[in-house]
């Protein structure tokens, strides 16, 4: 929003009462998804809104006594932080203002949405909800943002008992000038290309963000049943069935959680699978930086989604499990490499066989004992893999036409 405009209530009121609504012909050409793709498959926790809400601004009625939509707007600054926005448009709230400033880690509600706001002209200032994206710079900032403002978008929605409609209950300013009148301005459109192109090599438009939308507001416990797409240039094939591969260790290993361990939230199951819903740290009490947890399940989802997931407890006998994302934990780091060698089996000593190295991120099972082979018994060694943590050296071998993961030390020299 690159200039600002101040419309009296009075004007308000009559204009909207005279004005009749028209939607004209919008063509969208619909990009491709990957900023979407990249935004699901970060699995960020759920966005929290900051109340801050400033007795200062006018309190006026929408047309129909309470909001119809959500406007989207952004700043057109480049050098400023969502508090210097915040204060200057309480300094000048004459001009114009809107309800709630969106960036890549906050959204701050600053003025009652119960009331109207003055963002995009007389006629859309009487029917929707306002806020602004303040401008981010990098390509995990502008997923951020996105994210967060299609979560703001979703719950100011839901909360007016509205569902994500294009070009209904979700505009940009640019439509608005299109299709109400009462403002000339263009954003977020410039913004949103800029950044797209920048960090994802791509495109975004409205049809992608109402999209994301529709998914957050599902997250919600909304309904939607339909998505936007622009019919002549959509030729995205069948949707690829969701499933997710599961692996259960058997070996109590353990991983730390990682110091930001919070920015994804916990669950009682993979998220999207049937019957999963978020637990959130909250009521886990302490804080777990760092802690130490036993993992005891791995789950990979395929098809048409993706992301890892661990079966995680607190204590080795706890009863009591979580779900987290894998940015959640820290694994003891294995580095491997390829490796040749024929040797033969240690089976003066009774070595485990493995089908993955013990304590690695794939978790482990138990498949056998070194002693459960004759003396003598040849082997193919064709991977390596070093762990820093306990500088253990390891290999997989070929026996019997079957890989296994063992010590070193399971191993007598070439044969």
């Amino acid at each position: 929003m690159k200039k600002w405009q101040r419309w009296a209530v009075r004007g308000i009121a009559l204009t909207a009462g005279c004005v009749g609504l028209f939607w004209g012909s919008n063509a969208v050409t619909a990009s491709a998804n990957a900023i979407n793709n990249y935004i699901a498959n970060q699995h960020y926790a759920t966005p929290t809104i900051t109340k801050n809400i400033w007795s200062g601004f006018p309190k006026n009625s929408y047309r129909n006594g309470k909001p119809e939509g959500v406007v989207v707007h952004e700043t057109a600054n480049p050098n400023s932080t969502i508090y210097n926005e915040i204060t200057y448009m309480k300094n000048h709230y004459g001009n114009a203002f809107v309800h709630t400033f969106v960036d890549a880690n906050h959204i701050i509600n600053i003025a009652n949405t119960k009331y109207l706001c003055w963002g995009a002209g007389p006629i859309a200032n009487a029917r929707y909800v306002q806020f602004e994206q303040v401008e981010v710079h990098s390509k995990a900032a502008f997923a951020s943002e996105l994210n967060n403002a299609a979560y703001y978008t979703a719950y100011i929605l839901k909360q007016y008992g509205l569902t994500p409609k294009r070009n209904s209950t979700i505009l940009s300013h640019h439509d608005v000038s299109l299709n109400l009148g009462g403002t000339n301005h263009t954003d977020p459109d410039g913004y949103w290309k800029s950044n797209a192109s920048a960090y994802f090599g791509t495109t975004y438009t409205m049809t992608d963000f109402v999209n994301l939308v529709k998914t957050q507001y599902a997250d919600l416990g909304g309904t939607t049943t339909d998505t936007d797409t622009d019919a002549s240039t959509d030729h995205t094939p069948a949707t690829p069935k969701k499933t997710v591969k599961y692996n259960h260790g058997g070996n109590n290993e353990t991983a730390k959680l990682a110091n930001n361990y919070t920015k994804w939230t916990v669950y009682n199951h993979v998220k999207g699978t049937s019957g999963a819903y978020k637990i959130g740290w909250g009521r886990l009490s302490a804080d777990h930086r760092g802690a130490k947890v036993y993992v005891d399940s791995r789950g990979v989802k395929k098809g048409g989604w993706s992301g890892t997931w661990y079966r995680i407890r607190f204590s080795k006998n706890s009863t009591a499990k979580y779900w987290v994302y894998s940015k959640v934990l820290k694994f003891p780091k294995v580095t491997y490499s390829d490796a040749s060698g024929n040797y033969t089996l240690n089976t003066a000593t009774n070595y485990t066989l493995y089908n993955h190295v013990l304590n690695s991120n794939y978790l482990s099972k138990t498949t056998g004992h070194t002693t459960d082979f004759p003396a003598g018994t040849k082997v193919t060694v064709n991977k390596a893999g070093y762990k820093a943590s306990d500088g253990s050296n390891w290999y997989r071998i070929i026996l019997n036409d079957k890989p296994y993961w063992i010590q070193a030390a399971g191993l007598n020299g070439n044969a």
